[in-house]
């Protein structure tokens, strides 16, 4: 399905019009951000994953198939690249460290306001596959069908990837003691 406001705004910005980039840019910045930054759960990452992509995008406009969806094309760059960023980060980190133990057990956990927290770090317990699936539907409330087009995987894949996601992130939190 053809977006033809944005598909008019790309033609614009083929032709040289930055004005029209500016535009697509103030429409998908804050939902391409914010699925990047569950992705990574680094502000600043995610920022330059934002960026990023925003600039791959903008140098790559011949590419884009205007038989997607601009937000569908630009959101798979987005993933992409914060995927990526995540496995370099993982191949930087040390593995002799053992991470930080809580102070508190679940209640003192929930008691503070930290479940967004406990979320956030079950969110990036999961694999990349589960983790964007879940970013996706969860956060960023696109359709099995959207994120099947985002990712370029089946409606089955995602619904089953979504499924062992949500099953992986429930047995994480109740191993903390957070029953929802």
């Amino acid at each position: 399905m053809v977006n033809s406001r944005d598909y008019e705004l790309v033609q614009r910005c083929r032709q040289g019009d930055q004005r029209a980039f500016e535009v697509l840019l103030r429409e998908y910045q804050r939902p391409v951000y914010n699925a990047a930054f569950r992705i990574l759960g680094n502000p600043d990452d995610a920022a330059d994953a934002t960026q990023a992509a925003f600039l791959k995008a903008f140098e790559n406009l011949d590419s884009y198939d205007p038989t997607y969806k601009f937000f569908s094309w630009i959101y798979r760059i987005a993933v992409n690249g914060s995927i990526n960023q995540v496995k370099r980060n993982r191949k930087l980190e040390p593995m002799d460290e053992e991470p930080a133990a809580n102070g508190g057990g679940p209640d003192s956990e929930l008691e503070g306001g930290d479940l967004s927290r406990c979320i956030q770090e079950g969110l990036l317990a999961l694999t990349d596959d589960y983790r964007t699936v879940v970013v996706l539907r969860h956060f960023s409330d696109l359709s099995y069908r959207e994120i099947s087009d985002v990712l370029a995987i089946p409606e089955k894949t995602v619904k089953s990837r979504l499924y062992s996601a949500r099953q992986s992130m429930k047995e994480g939190l109740v191993a903390r003691g957070i029953h929802l």
